[in-house]
């Protein structure tokens, strides 16, 4: 079952609007080949192939996007069910576990302090949080701020040495448990020499946030950027909230290699926090990376800092990390601007270009190969350059 549905950026503050509209830009196909449907441009096709894929070839339970042009008019596609056992209808735009997307938006926090002058980013961590980063190798008055939002500090990444969700979904974990997690092992290598993705930056970024404001990163996240920029449908789950709020896909997962699918929706995702906890919609995390790239969460100096990259070794050809940023080449020749996450049940990529296209691509497990994960990712890709 595939749908395409198109929505202008503003339907959601203005429903009237909206249904003004319908006869110009509302278009649904249920229950059609996406490809065999009348009425679709190429463009349409396209995208809607490419989500096809994720289910009919990768066996994703499900696969959804939204996709915004130039001018801010999103179009929405599904592919797949959102249960496996009712076989319910894919929401549209629907809510999903955005998992390491939850970077941007804490490096935007912290990148907001810096150009307010109560962060230095290149002060060691250790102003900030005394005697908390400490281990073999590891020393917070050797690690600056800039280094752990572009994952150049060394710091053990403490998801290594995490169970299986399916063993400790019902598990709340404080960032004190996760960094005892991390620092039980020694330092990938010395501060500034190599670049390693590591979560466990993340974690202490976020408590970063929490000791220079006085308020709980949930809440400066919320007022700093959610309400600011009107993402309705963004939010960081309470303590040991283990649900979705809004119409979701249910996400997918398997206790081993190759198993049945099992039903991985609900679980806490303390384990997250800074670095991967924030729930939204597809259409929510396009206009948080377009109001990023207009400058309205920025002052121009501390975006170009988001945007200086270094290599990132094991990431994809042509992409490079800035500060919770990453920069990807698209096969058209573009560059678009954004990051992708992982949670269990869930994944998706995403990016935005300078002249202001915007695409998430969302699927409902894991990727089970990296061919699985190429293949979102080219989703994504055909997306932008459509």
């Amino acid at each position: 079952m595939s749908r395409i549905s198109s929505e202008p950026q503003s339907s959601r503050r203005a429903p009237v609007l909206a249904a003004a509209l319908t006869g110009l830009a509302g278009l649904v196909v249920a229950g059609t080949p996406a490809a065999a449907a009348t009425g679709l441009d190429r463009g349409d096709r396209v995208v809607q192939q490419k989500l096809d894929g994720l289910v009919a070839k990768d066996k994703f339970p499900a696969a959804l996007a939204a996709v915004q042009d130039g001018k801010g008019r999103t179009r929405h596609y599904t592919a797949g069910v959102a249960d496996l056992t009712t076989r319910a209808k894919v929401p549209v735009d629907g809510w999903v576990r955005i998992g390491s997307n939850t970077k941007m938006f804490t490096a935007v926090a912290v990148l907001q302090l810096v150009g307010e002058g109560k962060v230095g980013l290149d002060e060691p961590i250790e102003t900030y949080l005394p005697k908390v980063v400490r281990g073999k190798g590891i020393d917070g008055r050797k690690i600056t701020v800039r280094q752990l939002l572009q994952h150049t500090s060394g710091l053990p990444n403490y998801t290594r040495w995490m169970p299986s969700a399916f063993k400790t979904r019902d598990v709340y974990r404080s960032p004190q448990d996760l960094l005892k997690m991390a620092f039980a092992h020694k330092a990938s290598f010395a501060p500034g020499k190599s670049w390693e993705y590591s979560n466990t930056g993340y974690v202490l970024l976020g408590l970063l946030i929490e000791k220079v404001t006085g308020r709980p990163v949930s809440d400066e996240l919320n007022d700093r950027i959610i309400k600011p920029i009107g993402l309705r449908h963004t939010y960081w789950p309470a303590k040991r909230d283990q649900t979705i709020r809004g119409p979701h896909p249910k996400g997918y997962g398997s206790e081993k290699p190759g198993g049945k699918p099992v039903d991985i929706t609900n679980l806490d995702p303390s384990w997250g926090w800074a670095a991967g906890q924030l729930i939204a919609t597809p259409s929510d995390v396009n206009r948080f990376m377009s109001a990023l790239m207009d400058g309205k969460l920025l002052k121009p100096e501390q975006l170009a800092a988001m945007k200086d990259t270094v290599k990132a070794p094991g990431f994809p050809a042509g992409w490079e990390y800035g500060l919770g940023l990453i920069k990807m080449r698209l096969t058209c020749g573009d560059v678009a601007w954004g990051h992708g996450g992982d949670i269990d049940g869930y994944e998706t990529r995403n990016g935005v270009t300078e002249d202001g296209r915007a695409a998430t691509v969302a699927v409902t497990a894991l990727p089970g190969s990296e061919k699985a994960m190429q293949h979102v990712i080219d989703a994504m890709d055909t997306a932008l350059c459509r």
